[in-house]
């Protein structure tokens, strides 16, 4: 008994031993016509053995190209496509471009804040140049947002804008010199178009009928005691 152990080592284990052994009979084979007409029906059975290489755009150029491989690229038949070398399944992908490497304190900021500063650096027009820096600005802000808790001060956020462009881009504080974000912006709001003013006003007059309730509540209790007082009086006379 031969084990598989003992035995060559299978080039393409998903279609047997038994493809492999005819492949290797049919290098064997000096008649071309009888080597072609082989190299067919080996095609045909491994397409019945892996029918999901059916699903694959143009499987039968992937079958041929596996026959190639299974022969280890010495087999002289006439295949309908391009014939497959070993620098062309075996060449290695070119390598990918990776996004620089940025310091530890900007990882937080992303690549692409850092392809707007370059950007902001390489305009020459100072009007868009401005409006870059106030741009990744506030998108600093944001990003920073996200990783605290604490209110943004627009101090900071010049500081190290002024830190990582090496003096390049000076942003200008304009407005509010926070960034808060408020969940509760249906409030309703007054007619003048004054949200505050509607809210304090509504919340005014939802005290006074709250207090409204709680005397009518009281009343009516004392009332009530002083039924019962009575009718303990009456049973007495």
């Amino acid at each position: 008994m031969k084990y598989n152990t003992t035995r060559d080592k299978l080039i393409m284990p998903e279609y047997g031993r038994n493809i492999q052994q005819m492949v290797d009979y049919m290098r064997t084979i000096e008649d071309p016509v009888k080597r072609q007409k082989n190299a067919r029906a080996i095609i045909e059975l491994m397409g019945i053995l892996n029918p999901h290489l059916k699903n694959v755009e143009d499987f039968r150029h992937k079958l041929w190209d596996h026959l190639y491989l299974i022969a280890d690229f010495d087999l002289e038949v006439d295949s309908p496509y391009p014939t497959p070398t070993k620098e062309k399944l075996f060449r290695k992908p070119e390598p990918l471009p990776y996004p620089r490497s940025q310091q530890k304190k900007q990882r937080h900021l992303g690549k692409n804040l850092a392809a707007v500063i370059d950007k902001a650096l390489a305009e020459t027009d100072e009007e868009k140049r401005r409006g870059f820096t106030q741009a990744v600005a506030y998108y600093m802000k944001l990003a920073y947002a996200n990783w605290h808790k604490e209110p943004v001060h627009d101090d900071m956020i010049k500081e190290e804008l002024f830190e990582m462009t090496n003096g390049a881009l000076n942003y200008v504080p304009g407005g509010s010199s926070k960034v808060r974000f408020d969940n509760n912006s249906n409030r309703q709001q007054g007619s003048n178009g004054n949200g505050n003013g509607g809210y304090k006003k509504n919340a005014g007059a939802g005290n006074r009928s709250n207090q409204g309730q709680n005397q009518n509540r009281s009343q009516g209790q004392n009332r009530n005691q002083q039924q019962k007082r009575n009718n303990k009086n009456r049973k007495k006379f």
